[in-house]
């Protein structure tokens, strides 16, 4: 190993994070491990390129040296960027799975147990066939997991990473939401978040925000197609930051127009969830009952909503086609997994089909703490914005009061379940929203 001083993290993070996995390997009785996800080169290594639909693997024997079998291209990214001396190129003529093979042979490895991702989405199945084929005298298991396995809890490190990325993601959110009103494009809306992510230091996040509105907000992981919103409709924002490769996400919701007294419970019920689930979220609980704690928040309303997902999932290291971890930890029921410190997850108690045809969402990232939770985006309002519902309406300017304002809270005492809850505007104090 090359020890430096200009990657992400100090040199003694990716030694720590070489020897545990060499411990799990033991473990495993594997001489050697084969590691083609993209996200777990990231950490074992800090190595990235956007060149990742190619082959590449990072070879780590339980004693000796690690190297890498890199399409000729993407060896610079090696150099310049990880603790990686041993490099094994292929030309663009070449054949990757043949310069694996000559290489397990020449570090002496051709005879022995060896550890390979068999589920990793680039190492795909002809590459696999050929592989088992060609690899004769040795034994091949599928060691799926193996690095993940270090990359449920968060270091110090990683959580300090984290919190440039949700800087990142709240100037994005807070550019979106600026953007929305009635008579701009998805489209505007979206550009405003990227522009905001990007001016405020994040990086290409795995996956680009999702901005819908009105009936769009429908349609299950769409974004923006140029509609104009139109006067009246809500706005469903999802941003995730990035920041060297580690994400952080967070939802909101914009209305442009009235809030409507399903949409004012469908906020009450979500801000409830989440409320709960940072005073329970603790090392001990379960996965099964932190998502029990959301989903029966959720359940329990009268607007017609369903969350119909997992309501929170494991976030960090993503490259695309996803931003989260949800193959190493979703919270859904029947998972006895136990949560750890330093454990990080987005949670997303939203709700589909308020009244049958809106979608809205209130959601936040928390990290596990030795005796409870934090979160990513502490003081971040979750109450649905409310902007003017026309173009260009005037009428902050007729009141004196700010264009973009928040939906009333209910006091701190209110029960979660909102049955029969009254929208502030209709309540004898005739407070308003």
């Amino acid at each position: 190993m090359r020890k430096r001083d200009d990657m992400t993290f100090p040199f003694e993070e990716y030694e720590r994070r070489i020897d545990e996995l060499r411990q799990r390997m033991s473990k495993r009785l594997l001489d050697a491990v084969i590691i083609s996800d993209p996200e777990n080169l990231m950490y074992l290594t800090d190595y990235q390129t956007t060149g990742y639909s190619y082959f590449q693997a990072l070879v780590v024997p339980l004693e000796d040296e690690p190297f890498m079998i890199t399409r000729m291209m993407e060896e610079s990214n090696v150099h310049a960027r990880t603790w990686v001396e041993k490099t094994r190129p292929y030309s663009d003529t070449g054949d990757a799975i043949q310069m694996l093979i000559e290489s397990l042979r020449e570090f002496g490895l051709s005879k022995k147990v060896l550890g390979y991702e068999r589920n990793s989405y680039f190492f795909p199945a002809y590459h696999q066939d050929y592989f088992r084929t060609a690899f004769k005298d040795g034994r091949l298991m599928d060691c799926f997991g193996i690095v993940e396995e270090g990359r449920k809890c968060k270091s110090s490190h990683e959580l300090d990473v984290m919190r440039i990325s949700a800087r990142a993601a709240r100037a994005g959110m807070e550019a979106g939401i600026e953007a929305c009103q009635a008579g701009v494009t998805e489209n505007e809306i979206g550009a405003a978040i990227s522009a905001g992510m990007f001016r405020a230091g994040g990086d290409f996040p795995a996956v680009m925000p999702y901005v819908t509105s009105g009936p769009r907000t429908m349609i299950g992981h769409a974004t923006w197609e140029g509609r104009e919103v139109q006067a009246g409709e809500h706005v469903f924002l999802e941003v995730g930051g990035c920041y060297r490769r580690y994400h952080t996400a967070l939802m909101r919701t914009v209305i442009c127009g009235e809030l409507s007294e399903s949409m004012y419970k469908a906020q009450e019920t979500m801000k409830c969830a989440l409320k709960h689930i940072r005073s329970e979220l603790r090392p001990g609980l379960t996965v099964s009952d932190a998502d029990h704690i959301v989903r029966s928040i959720i359940t329990e309303n009268d607007v017609g909503a369903r969350l119909i997902t997992r309501s929170g999932y494991s976030i960090g290291i993503a490259f695309p086609p996803s931003w989260d971890e949800g193959y190493i930890m979703s919270l859904k029921g029947g998972d006895s997994s136990v949560l750890e410190p330093g454990m990080t997850f987005h949670l997303i108690p939203w709700m589909w089909g308020v009244d049958g045809d809106k979608t809205c969402g209130i959601s936040d990232t928390f990290y596990i703490t030795d005796d409870g939770c934090g979160s990513f985006f502490e003081d971040m309002p979750q109450d649905f914005v409310i902007k003017p519902g026309a173009a260009g309406a005037s009428a902050a300017t007729k009141t004196g009061e700010p264009v973009m304002t928040a939906a009333s809270s209910a006091p701190p005492d209110t029960p979660c379940h909102t049955k029969g809850k009254k929208h502030p505007s209709k309540q004898k104090s005739g407070k308003k929203h």
